[in-house]
């Protein structure tokens, strides 16, 4: 924890506070259907003829439910289209190494995961997506789920700012507008930074090099048919293999990379993700990429203020996301620079701390602030291995996780979700002092505390249910490669990763089956369209109700006071639902640990 850490995390923090306002007011003018931009001359002909293509009238808007029905139809349009791309991949173009399509169950898993930005990848991209299904399959969803996210915010904000109306915008119109004026611009710009930081973005074949020195390995002998070999023990026969050459992937890199981040996606080109030097290749396009991650989730929470007339109250839930946030990159930080326990007692230097599964070139600070950015974004990129870091250092990312990513969070997602906790934040006020509580001028009554609370539920049900399954079923245990808590932590990770949209993973769990890509699928898809039906209907109550005028009772939604209860709020109902179960995982292996145990 040396001082050139220290300033690379002020500058982080000061970079993204410098950009919420001009980004927050952008979006005000982006959601607004009549909102002027400097985009306007390019832009505006194409969102015209998009409207006409798609039979749309932009000047109607829709209430609650058909805001929902409109986003759910969407999706599943889209999810279908991607399904049939990555089932079909072997017969479009685009495709030069000869991939074949994907199983049905995997096929099932990608379409989902990228359909509500989660971006689990039960799969490595390089060895088995054509650049067609990579651009058009998966980058498309990229900008269209992050487009989603952020609309179904802005309809939340919209319903706590209007009174006595019944609409909350045209999702068609969120979706338009967000994706030209917003994602696709900054879009271009980033990708042609990040080509000029030495990222590839290329249609070429994979390039092949000789190796200096060539070496053998085992491999499974096959039969003409391409089948395993069996000896007499029923076991594949292995014979040796030469190796001389080393296959070099290639790729349309940057442009993929640079919504992945923005959009809080996370899906890599590459297995190996931002941890890749060709989609990662420098610290410069480290921090970009970081800074990406945070941008509009950041902006969202000064957009909440401006369209609340409350710009302090924007603030305020701003400051209570970089608490959570800068609390959770100290701890994970201090843990990885600790270093693991075991070395120390076989007196391995612990100087450089654990270094295990980490980049070199980013090293301790950077893989754990890149891990705490990921996870509180529900970004799921990563550029070290979560699955390597100390049991208390992979606890952070699991936590902010199973917080419901309300730390910043997805695009949109994380507003919205942290606003949920905003509501019983308020009503807990409004217990503690006798009155009706009130939000911004509005009444709190049972209806949105029953959804808000509906929402949390379903996520921890999500996560517990899926994870007790796992764990007693031979399908679950079978994926696992580590025994004891860390096994357990494994699991327990891909279902809180799957549910939060987050795409991150221990990846000691092997989860390319048919079980586990189908019950992973499942879980993302509760996670994400589960959720979003009681906050829709949370903001179709609020716009309906009339605001009542602020009085000396009203507790406020800005300052020290209210910062503090809502952090107190995330934590004791976020976080105590899990902590059981991380009692089980992260926290018992810690322990553990320092009696010299492995898992």
């Amino acid at each position: 924890m040396n001082p050139n850490d220290w300033l690379q995390l002020a500058l982080f923090v000061g970079a993204l506070a410098l950009i919420t306002k001009p980004l927050g007011l952008f979006l005000v003018q982006v959601l607004d259907p009549n909102g002027r931009t400097l985009l306007d001359p390019i832009v505006k002909p194409f969102e015209r003829v998009t409207y006409r293509v798609l039979g749309v009238k932009p000047g109607v808007e829709h209430d609650w439910k058909q805001y929902t029905w409109a986003m759910l139809a969407f999706s599943l349009a889209s999810a279908l289209f991607t399904y049939a791309i990555l089932r079909l991949q072997h017969l479009l173009p685009l495709n030069p190494q000869g991939f074949g399509p994907m199983s049905p169950h995997l096929a099932f898993n990608a379409a989902v995961s990228f359909t509500t930005n989660t971006n689990w990848q039960s799969y490595g991209g390089e060895s088995t997506l054509s650049y067609l299904s990579q651009m058009i399959g998966l980058a498309l969803h990229n900008f269209t789920s992050a487009a989603t996210g952020i609309a179904i915010a802005a309809a939340l904000v919209r319903g706590i700012a209007r009174h006595s109306g019944k609409t909350l915008g045209n999702f068609w119109v969120d979706l338009t507008r967000v994706t030209y004026y917003l994602l696709i611009p900054i879009c271009i710009v980033f990708a042609l930074v990040l080509v000029s930081q030495g990222m590839i973005q290329n249609f070429k074949p994979y390039t092949k090099a000789k190796l200096i020195e060539s070496y053998k390995i085992q491999v499974e002998k096959k039969d003409a048919d391409g089948k395993a070999v069996l000896g007499a023990d029923g076991k594949p026969v292995m014979e040796q293999q030469l190796v001389d050459e080393q296959v070099i992937a290639q790729g349309p890199v940057a442009s993929q990379v640079a919504i992945k981040m923005l959009g809080t996606n996370g899906g890599g080109f590459f297995n190996t993700n931002a941890a890749f030097p060709f989609e990662n290749p420098t610290p410069l396009s480290n921090f970009l990429q970081m800074l990406s991650i945070f941008a509009i989730g950041s902006g969202l929470t000064y957009y909440l203020g401006r369209m609340t007339k409350n710009q302090a109250h924007g603030w305020a839930v701003w400051a209570t996301m970089m608490i959570l946030f800068l609390a959770g990159v100290l701890a994970c930080w201090w843990a990885e620079s600790a270093g693991n326990p075991i070395h120390h007692k076989l007196s391995v230097a612990m100087i450089d701390g654990n270094m295990e599964g980490k980049e070199v070139r980013f090293g301790i600070f950077n893989s754990a602030l890149f891990a705490t950015i990921t996870t509180a974004a529900s970004c799921g990129a990563a550029n070290a291995m979560h699955d390597s870091f100390t049991a208390l250092g992979g606890l952070i990312p699991l936590s902010n996780i199973e917080l419901g990513e309300v730390v910043i969070g997805g695009a949109g997602a994380g507003l919205y979700g942290m606003l949920v906790f905003v509501i019983l934040a308020v009503f807990i006020a409004g217990l503690m002092v006798g009155r009706t509580p009130e939000y911004l001028g509005k009444k709190i009554g049972s209806f949105e505390v029953k959804m808000a609370m509906l929402a949390l539920l379903i996520l921890a049900l999500d996560i517990l249910g899926f994870t007790a399954w796992a764990s007693v079923s031979q399908w679950g245990v079978a994926g696992l490669n580590n025994s004891g808590p860390h096994g357990f932590s494994e699991m327990l990770y891909a279902y809180s990763s799957t549910t939060g949209n987050n795409g991150s993973a221990f990846a000691g769990l092997t989860a390319n089956t048919p079980w586990y890509n189908t019950t992973l699928g499942l879980s993302m898809l509760i996670g994400r369209f589960l959720m979003i039906v009681p906050i829709m209907a949370i903001a179709g109550s609020l716009v309906q109700k009339k605001q009542v005028p602020f009085s000396t009772g009203t507790f406020p939604v800005s300052g020290a006071t209210f910062v503090v209860l809502l952090i107190g709020t995330v934590l004791l109902i976020g976080a105590l639902n899990f902590l059981p179960a991380l009692a089980l995982g992260p926290i018992v292996e810690h322990f553990l640990t320092l009696q010299g145990k492995l898992f």
